[in-house]
């Protein structure tokens, strides 16, 4: 909008623009223009016209505010824009310079709707020059000097007309001529003419009033010699009656006439001729929905362009959402993507709705799309990789626990502890096929059994480890005849070594269930864009204290094989226990900041992968190399190798 700077353009121009936003419309901005603007003033405006994206702009101001703006735009090229004149500016094509047309060619202006004065066409071709104002129009049209017009206080005026030819003042209007009184705009001469007729009913009122009856004191009439001017405005309100038109003038209880518009289009031909075509009107009078009427196919829009779109801001698309520029009008906006997991499908949405935590939204973010819902299967390559690892662990442990049951009265096998190797192999067996539980489609049974029989189960293979080391020491101790040790070897050291430990482990595993046993959850958290189908572990410090004790049994085992590791090479395995004990504990440790760091199926592939690499540590550095001996060097599986070294020891003891 601009309007013009005083009180009239500023207070009209905040009223339609509150009934443009009351109507669903929106006002990016408003200018000021005034006569007395330096052109650097008016140049800030035509910018700001000219880099808004705005294609309509609306003028409430007088036309000779006007001017100096539409010489402006024209100077500067501003092309596109579509205006829009209210009825505060008359329509006076005399007033431009003809490089303004160019601006104006296309635009509409509202007028005070101006009916037809009957004989007044026939009163203008009847003027005489007979007082000042048509005397000078006269010496204009007819380009003449009428002699007895006084020019004394006019010098250099005076000489220029004496050039001219003398008028005769019987000079004809003609259709030529008749422009000349600019009849494009008869909405103030209409509006003058029925003001006439409106005081002359109401004076017509006035008179008819008798006494008695009147509607001033007493029932008084106002007298008609000597009346006041209030009296005369009683009667001038509410009036009602029909002009030579047959038209209904009427005025409110406030004063204010019944006002209707015209609704006009600015054409201007290629020949340069100005018309001003009437497209619409305005009767605040008529029906809802029928107050406004416009001929679009009339309208001639500027530069050939059809209806002008005018927009502060273009719509946001489906999958955005209006984000307010500060400062700037609601209908002025930037659209903004809506965020992960955020959808709009509906154009010009203020905000993204939100997907429910089963779905989430798709590339377009204009709908929300089932989350894929993910956990490690058989089928996927990494669970594939891992379940054929564990079936094959677990073929081999086999392979290893038939060698021995085939050579178990062979010295090698004899001299370590034949039962708990059999035992530790078969925990082995065990451990590679519970991380099979870990894999597939969490249900609640293989929730509960994972980590308790993955925690018993290592807890056996670990105090079997403990049991073996144990003996060892004990059995070296004992090659002295003085040694009390000697009382502890046997079955049952071992079997209460192995029952004590398992026993601790099955009792944490037992309260875990007890008081939060693991279930099976849809987790919505970890991932935006999937739905993790786990097994919530409930208490997670029980699976911590799980791990915590299974760690404890391992550096009890690393301490012990360590520390008899100078023991008889063929008579003890400290040494395979300890390096196998150091691989057993580097992979658990390394296993808990991999195991925080991960979620989903990654997680679970996590623990799968520690289990068998502990497990594959313990078959690899306790039963590989008696393998080797009793498959590959059978002539150091001999009592004499065994014996030669334990009677060397104890010589040099």
């Amino acid at each position: 909008m601009i309007v013009s700077d005083d009180e009239i353009g500023l207070q009209g121009g905040q009223h339609v623009k509150k009934e443009i936003e009351e109507s669903g419309g929106c006002v990016a901005f408003v200018a000021r223009i005034h006569l007395r603007y330096s052109k650097a003033k008016v140049l800030q405006v035509v910018q700001q016209i000219q880099q808004h994206s705005v294609k309509v702009v609306i003028v409430h101001s007088t036309e000779a505010y006007v001017k100096a703006l539409l010489e402006t735009m024209y100077s500067h090229n501003v092309t596109g824009k579509t205006l829009i004149f209210s009825a505060y500016f008359v329509i006076s094509p005399a007033i431009f310079a003809d490089q303004a047309w160019k601006i104006l060619n296309g635009t509409l202006a509202l007028t005070l709707y101006a009916g037809i004065m009957p004989g007044f066409t026939d009163f203008l071709y009847r003027l005489h020059p007979d007082n000042v104002f048509t005397e000078l129009l006269w010496e204009q049209i007819f380009s003449c000097q009428l002699s007895w017009v006084n020019r004394s206080d006019t010098t250099n005026a005076a000489a220029e007309v004496d050039l001219l030819a003398p008028c005769s003042g019987q000079e004809n209007f003609d259709a030529a001529t008749l422009p000349q009184f600019e009849l494009n705009d008869m909405s103030y001469t209409y509006h003058s003419y029925t003001a006439v007729y409106a005081f002359a009913h109401a004076l017509n009122t006035l008179i008819d009033c008798k006494a008695g009856q009147g509607p001033f004191i007493d029932g008084s009439c106002a007298n008609i010699k000597d009346f006041q001017p209030w009296q005369l405005l009683h009667y001038l309100r509410n009036i009602k009656f029909k002009d030579q038109n047959d038209e209904e003038i009427f005025i409110d209880v406030n004063g204010d006439a019944h006002t209707s518009f015209n609704i006009l289009n600015i054409q201007i031909s290629e020949s340069g001729d100005f018309q001003l075509v009437k497209v619409g009107k305005i009767d605040t009078t008529a029906p809802e929905g029928k107050q406004v009427t416009v001929n679009m196919a009339a309208i001639l829009w500027g530069l050939g362009s059809g209806v002008p779109r005018s927009v502060c801001s273009e719509s946001c698309t489906p999958g955005y959402r209006k984000a307010a520029r500060e400062g700037e009008p609601v209908c002025c906006f930037d659209c903004v993507p809506c965020s992960q997991g955020e959808i709009s499908n509906v154009t010009d949405m203020t905000s993204c709705t939100k997907c429910p935590d089963s779905e989430w939204s798709n590339e377009e973010r204009d709908q929300c799309i089932e989350k894929v819902v993910e956990f490690l299967t058989f089928e996927e390559p990494l669970g594939l990789t891992l379940t054929i690892s564990a079936s094959s662990m677990t073929v081999l442990t086999a392979s290893v626990l038939l060698v021995f049951m085939k050579y178990q009265n062979t010295p090698i096998v004899k001299a370590n502890n034949r039962g708990l190797s059999y035992l530790l192999l078969f925990a082995l067996m065990l451990c590679f096929l519970c991380s099979l539980i870990f894999i597939g489609r969490p249900k609640r049974l293989t929730c509960i059994l994972r980590q308790m029989v993955f925690g018993i189960i290592f807890s056996i293979s670990v105090s079997c480890v403990l049991a073996k080391t144990v003996i060892v020491f004990l059995a070296f101790m004992a090659t002295n005849p003085r040694s009390s040790a000697r009382k502890w070897l046997g079955l049952k050291t071992p079997t209460s070594i192995v029952s004590f430990c398992s026993l601790v482990q099955t009792l944490i595993s037992v309260v875990w269930i007890i008081n939060s046993p693991p279930y099976p959850e849809l987790n919505t958290v970890s991932y935006i864009n999937k739905v993790i189908f786990e097994c919530n572990e409930g208490n997670t410090m029980f699976f911590y204290f799980m791990l915590g004790y299974m760690g404890l049994l391992a550096t009890i085992s690393f301490i012990v094989a360590f520390l008899s590791r100078n023991l008889p090479g063929s008579f003890n395995e400290a040494k395979l226990i300890t390096f196998s004990m150091l691989v057993f504990v580097s992979v658990w440790i390394s296993f808990i900041p991999a195991y925080l760091s991960t979620r989903g199926k990654y997680m679970v592939a996590v623990e799968v992968f520690a289990i068998l690499c502990s497990s594959a540590g313990l078959l690899g550095c306790i039963f590989f190399p008696k393998c080797y001996i009793i498959l590959l060097r059978p002539d150091m599986n001999s009592r004499q190798c065994v014996v030669g070294k334990v009677h060397l020891v104890i010589k040099k003891r």
